[in-house]
């Protein structure tokens, strides 16, 4: 489990860097032996055991960007936080590079809070996870699985095996229009082996054509552009594995949401396209430390950088009150 990565020494965040916090590059592992690469964030000034934040996210995004922006910020609040690489991609190990699986990604997390359970400044009886976009997914079937999250935040989620498998607003929910998307992802299954290769199914579209969705130009505003482009974000350039959506079509990750029993804060934009997954996601939540939080007039990558606009100072109470030794 000592797979050696080679981890950028020089600040290359698509944020400016916090003179509150002392900031180095960790790594640990998750329990298929994969090297998960990590910035690790610490209250300067403060002494430990630190209540402690572990963030992923966007789908298809580096910690160099939203979720270590996210990262840092709590750290500024007085948590020990890391923003990690998922497997497979950015500076985290794993191949074949550019693919994503609803298990993995899961497990992920996990690993993360494996690593902060066994930092001596971190209070492991004091551990909550943040997931953005797609990762807001993966959070809360994290949170399903693994007893020792205390709480649990996802913002501006995505259900990625909901939208693999029934397109956008679920306009594409039915048995042929599965098994079309199954024979193109299969036949492709074939060109990659006989090519001994993954084919990449492409970033977000670049040029932006005129007559582009919304959340299309939502999207390329934030990866495309000096605000959130990264040289290592699949966002940002070629995009995951074709192949990675055949493990996301048939294994719902939020089947197990309703046995929750931390607390879940799910924040949402009022005006992003999809507002939908997180209020879906909610009406499944059961308990009195279950919250929905919509911002007004936000939009999905609203949340992914805007300071003035996620509410930072709600994550901060929330996690102060539900990270609590049962």
């Amino acid at each position: 489990m000592e797979e050696k990565l080679n981890l950028t020494k020089e600040w290359d965040k698509v944020f400016p860097k916090s003179e509150r916090v002392n900031h180095e590059k960790v790594t640990f592992h998750n329990r298929y032996g994969i090297m998960l690469a990590a910035d690790l964030y610490v209250p300067k000034n403060s002494r430990g055991p630190f209540p402690a934040i572990a963030v992923c996210g966007p789908f298809g995004a580096v910690k160099e960007q939203s979720s270590g922006l996210y990262a840092q910020t709590m750290a500024e609040r007085g948590f020990l936080t890391i923003a990690f690489d998922p497997s497979f991609t950015g500076e985290s190990g794993g191949q074949p590079r550019y693919v994503a699986s609803p298990d993995i990604n899961t497990e992920d997390f996990c690993a993360a809070v494996d690593y902060l359970c066994c930092r001596n400044d971190v209070d492991s009886d004091k551990i909550g996870i943040i997931g953005i976009c797609g990762w807001g997914g993966m959070a809360i079937n994290a949170a399903a699985i693994d007893t020792r999250i205390k709480a649990t935040v996802s913002s501006t989620m995505y259900d990625m095996t909901r939208v693999n498998a029934k397109g956008y607003f679920d306009e594409g929910d039915n048995e042929e229009a599965r098994y079309k998307m199954k024979k193109a992802l299969n036949a492709q299954r074939i060109v990659d082996y006989k090519n001994n290769d993954y084919e990449l199914g492409g970033g977000v579209v670049d040029p932006l054509p005129a007559d582009a969705p919304f959340f299309v130009k939502d999207y390329y505003d934030y990866y495309k552009t000096k605000r959130g482009y990264h040289k290592r974000s699949l966002n940002s350039n070629g995009g995951w594995n074709k192949t990675s959506a055949l493990s996301f079509i048939n294994m719902p990750i939020l089947a197990y949401s309703d046995e929750i029993r931390s607390a879940v804060l799910i924040i949402h934009g009022e005006n992003a396209h999809s507002r939908y997954f997180s209020e879906d996601a909610y009406k499944k939540l059961k308990g009195d430390n279950k919250e929905l939080f919509i911002i007004p007039n936000a939009a999905h990558t609203d949340l992914y950088d805007r300071a003035d606009i996620i509410p930072f100072e709600k994550l901060e109470n929330f996690f102060i009150k539900n990270m609590k030794a049962e």
